[in-house]
């Protein structure tokens, strides 16, 4: 498995390099940015259905309507009718999108090239490991920039969450997602022990 760096191109092109050795330098800088545009402009599925970035950003969001209103509606029935104004920040409505590379996105990058085009998809079918930072992926950045009001047609009271992460033909990781996390150090109970203080012999003034 092949990992390609969507947020830096120079490290996919190196690992492209160090996979196939065989690659001509020109054709090895091809299928790096063909395999990075595979992620960036990944398909977005959603409830058994592929949207196409940019063009489908519109559909998906209608398609993501029936959820947020539905979750919405649920939210405020059974929530407390006076909220003091301490109370905490209501929790967002979260939905999760599945991504798969997007073949051709690729291919159109290796226009003329049928050779690469089948090397690409041999690659793909080898396994891919995307590394990127949220909004290398073109689908978590649009909908994190949706009006989903607008898109309703009415008031969201709540916000909206939105996390893509690949789902089918890859695999992503996310840039700092898997840093460990620091284990709390335990508290150490500490004994003191108060030593007696010996009385002091009094001066001469003092007497």
């Amino acid at each position: 498995m092949i990992t390609i760096q969507l947020t830096k191109l120079e490290s996919a092109l190196d690992q492209v390099r160090k996979t196939y050795t065989k690659l001509m330098p020109t054709d090895a800088a091809l299928i790096a940015t063909a395999l990075t545009q595979t992620g960036h402009q990944a398909i977005a599925i959603y409830e058994e259905q592929q949207f196409v970035w940019p063009e489908d950003v519109e559909k998906l969001s209608e398609a993501m309507l029936p959820h947020i209103k539905i979750t919405q509606e649920a939210i405020e029935a059974n929530a407390p009718k006076r909220v003091s104004k301490s109370a905490p920040e209501e929790e967002p409505i979260a939905i999760n999108v599945g991504l798969m590379p997007n073949i051709n996105a690729g291919e159109r990058v290796l226009a003329g090239r049928d050779d690469l085009k089948t090397f690409l998809s041999d690659v793909l079918s080898d396994g891919v490991e995307y590394s990127y930072n949220p909004n290398d992926l073109g689908w978590q950045w649009a909908l994190e920039r949706v009006n989903w009001s607008t898109v309703a047609g009415s008031d969201i009271s709540r916000r909206i969450r939105i996390k893509t992460a690949f789902t089918q033909g890859a695999v992503g990781v996310e840039i700092g997602s898997n840093t460990p996390k620091k284990r709390a150090s335990k508290k150490v109970e500490v004994e003191v022990i108060v030593a007696p203080v010996a009385p002091v012999a009094p001066t001469e003034d003092e007497e």
